[in-house]
């Protein structure tokens, strides 16, 4: 069951024009957009799209993991599917697996993609693939609490107006394509203890850098996934 439904969920998600737009259309646009144009300043050695490429797979997982399925969970909650499905033989932390098990397939799509793109652009990536991948995962946990906490407290639409604007603010100022150095002293205290700003510096670190395992930004991200969960498991509402 809980295969059958990660499938479903999955197909489902890949199936919807928007969501697609979301997770796959527009990283991969301003990757190759900000690669190709100088519009705005990077840092570090190398090219562009070593800076940038990290940067997006951080926003990938953002988009997946929070916004994307924030929002599909909110309307499932508004139009009472979560309800039934809850009343089905599927156990409700199937369900969950299964909505944390399609976001996981939809991210490898998306790091997979971005990186064959990257590549061509001339990216040349650095540093263990494990620490990359506990950076992924952990950022997913951190982005999917959240993400179950809105849609499981807000009405439908108040989620799909907030996820959007996060969407947005973080893309501007989390680190994804300008860099928090551009930001004045105390707006970047503040900045670097997003979820997005520490997985856009740990990956960049790593991949761009070559440094070894980013702890202070696997901490930080620990942190706001074991926030974000216990958050969501405490008041997420079925229906």
């Amino acid at each position: 069951m809980l295969l059958a439904q990660t499938a479903f969920e999955t197909r489902m998600l890949l199936r919807n024009g928007e969501q697609l737009l979301l997770t796959v259309v527009i990283p991969t646009v301003l990757l190759v957009l900000f690669s190709a144009v100088d519009i705005v300043a990077v840092e570090g050695p190398g090219k562009r799209v070593d800076f940038l490429a990290p940067g997006l797979l951080a926003l990938a997982v953002m988009s997946t993991a929070f916004t994307g399925q924030a929002i599909a969970t909110g309307f499932e909650r508004r139009y009472g599917v979560l309800k039934r499905l809850g009343a089905s033989p599927l156990p409700r932390w199937a369900l969950l697996t299964a909505k944390t098990g399609c976001v996981l397939v939809t991210e490898a799509l998306q790091v997979a993609l971005l990186s064959v793109i990257a590549l061509a652009l001339g990216w040349s990536p650095h540093g263990n693939p494990l620490t990359v991948a506990a950076l992924l995962v952990l950022g997913t946990a951190a982005f999917s609490g959240l993400g179950l906490l809105m849609a499981g407290t807000l009405k439908a639409e108040a989620t799909l107006a907030a996820a959007n604007l996060v969407f947005v603010l973080l893309l501007l100022a989390g680190g994804v394509v300008v860099p928090l150095s551009k930001f004045p002293a105390a707006a970047q205290s503040v900045l670097e203890l997003l979820p997005i700003a520490a997985l856009s510096d740990g990956l960049r670190s790593v991949l761009q850098g070559g440094a070894g395992v980013p702890w202070a930004d696997l901490g930080l991200l620990g942190g706001w996934a074991v926030l974000g969960l216990a958050a969501a498991a405490r008041f997420f509402r079925w229906e």
